[in-house]
């Protein structure tokens, strides 16, 4: 009976030691603009993936703001329909812009191993 006990106790300390190496690092916050025209999301020794979405019509152009203090971040914007106006891996710190070319309902997948910083995206309106 005292084996069992003592048996049982090793499990359950190994069970906890074994989830808590497996529990996720760091945090991110996402921020949503009021007008539903972009967004901010802050990371800190982040380590997972999640994702933001976006209405956006054909010719609307987004800066995007990559402050990168450490780590690596990806970002992947793609719409429901099947477009993919962008790709990066390994984003360093800068400022760029990406036009959409159909109206759509956009995701923006980020990935961050170890990541510190933000990224801010902000719809420009139409090109045209």
């Amino acid at each position: 009976m005292l084996f069992r006990k003592i048996a049982a106790g090793i499990i359950l300390a190994s069970l906890l030691l074994l989830s808590a190496c497996a529990a996720p690092k760091g945090s991110i916050v996402m921020l949503e603009n009021p007008n539903g025209t972009g967004f901010t999301m802050n990371f800190n020794q982040y380590n997972g993936k999640n994702k933001c979405e976006l209405s956006l019509a054909d010719g609307d152009v987004l800066q995007v703001e990559v402050a990168r203090d450490s780590g690596k971040i990806a970002l992947t914007v793609s719409g429901k329909n099947g477009s993919e106006p962008y790709t990066g891996n390994d984003l360093e710190s800068g400022i760029f812009t990406i036009a959409v070319s159909e109206t759509d309902e956009y995701v923006f997948r980020i990935n961050g191993r170890d990541a510190t910083g933000k990224v801010i995206v902000k719809n420009l309106g139409s090109e045209n």
